[in-house]
């Protein structure tokens, strides 16, 4: 942790569960850019993005608790096989894994991503075990892993059952409506949809942020790094021609009589004072 009260400006956020929504979610949709957008005028679905064959759907809630929410099915018209709920306090770049990993896998043929051929739920949580998150006991038909810091975790019910039952939840940040992000997996969803979605929790890769728009429990439980600005570039030998030139130039405001004479010239007028510095 940083004492993030003495930071500001643009930040890079460590570990990248903690970095909340950014400014916009436009990464999250990014890997499904070319699909066919559908921005809806009424009701809290604000924007619908769905495969070609529309077997997906991708919807954005910009104003609710869990404005993502994905869902497959066998075709455009049938009850969705599997969905996933994700909240507001999620970053996108999490999300991002779920849908790299659809756009990935979806053509015209595909059935990959409404297959579960893994019957070991484990396998879900694989990317998290691979990081180091740790595997708590069983309890109460809970399977937990929870990350080093005890900040995050996944949680996996195995007695829920149903096609309607959400029996996996990836979890970040302190329990609270503005604090706790959450990612909520139907009873159906393919195990490999829910590992790379994991896998993007558990990135060791930091996630870019301004500063005053992160939660502040959030920011005293994160790592803080400032981003900083690009070095300037080398000078050219051009650059350094008109800087010596520079130099040279009199200064603004100054006067010169030529040689010999003996008229006295006014002084120049005075410019404005120098700036006081701190």
């Amino acid at each position: 942790m940083t004492d993030s009260t003495q930071i500001n400006g643009d930040v890079y956020v460590s570990p990248r569960y903690l970095a909340g929504l950014s400014g916009h979610s436009d990464c999250s949709f990014d890997p499904v850019a070319h699909w066919p957008h559908y921005h809806l005028d009424a009701g809290p679905c604000q924007l619908v993005i769905v495969s070609p064959d529309h077997r997906i759907k991708i919807g954005w809630f910009g104003d609710d608790y869990d404005i993502w929410q994905v869902s497959a099915a066998a075709d455009a018209v049938s009850q969705a096989r599997w969905s996933a709920r994700i909240n507001q306090n999620t970053p996108p770049e999490i999300v991002h894994g779920l849908t790299s990993a659809l756009a990935a896998e979806w053509d015209e043929d595909s059935v990959s991503f409404l297959t579960n051929p893994s019957l070991n739920w484990a396998d879900a949580l694989r990317p998290l075990r691979d990081a180091g998150w740790e595997r708590k006991p069983l309890q109460r038909g809970v399977l937990e892993i929870v990350s080093p810091d005890g900040l995050a975790g996944a949680s996996i019910d195995i007695v829920s059952s149903g096609p309607h039952a959400e029996p996996v939840t990836l979890w970040a940040g302190p329990p609270g409506w503005g604090t706790r992000a959450e990612v909520i997996f139907s009873a159906r969803t393919p195990k490999h949809l829910i590992a790379a979605t994991a896998a993007a929790f558990a990135a060791p890769t930091p996630v870019a942020r301004y500063r005053n728009d992160l939660n502040p429990q959030l920011a005293k439980l994160a790592h803080l790094t400032p981003v900083q600005p690009p070095r300037p570039a080398t000078p050219t030998p051009l650059d350094l021609q008109r800087s010596t030139a520079a130099r040279h130039t009199p200064a603004l405001g100054t006067r010169s009589a030529s040689r010999g004479s003996t008229t006295t010239l006014p002084p120049a007028p005075a410019g404005p004072p120098p700036a006081r510095h701190r």
